[in-house]
């Protein structure tokens, strides 16, 4: 299911997103506003993963042997 939002801009981003979309990398609007959505949170992922690649090098993990490990 879908829900709408509205989200308020400044001009200078709204010209920026339009001209992308003018340009034909988006279909619209929204499905910049969505892609920008999905590379944030593909960026959260990446630095959860680094953090905790850290973690395990350093000695701080846990290694699982079986799912009732987790």
């Amino acid at each position: 299911m879908r829900q709408i939002i509205n989200i308020s801009l400044p001009d200078t981003l709204v010209k920026d997103v339009k001209k992308e979309v003018k340009k034909g990398g988006y279909a619209s609007t929204s499905e910049f506003i969505r892609d920008a959505l999905r590379a944030w949170k593909r960026q959260k992922l990446a630095e959860e993963l680094h953090r905790d690649k850290k973690a395990f090098v350093s000695g701080k993990g846990k290694i699982l042997t079986s799912l009732a490990d987790l």
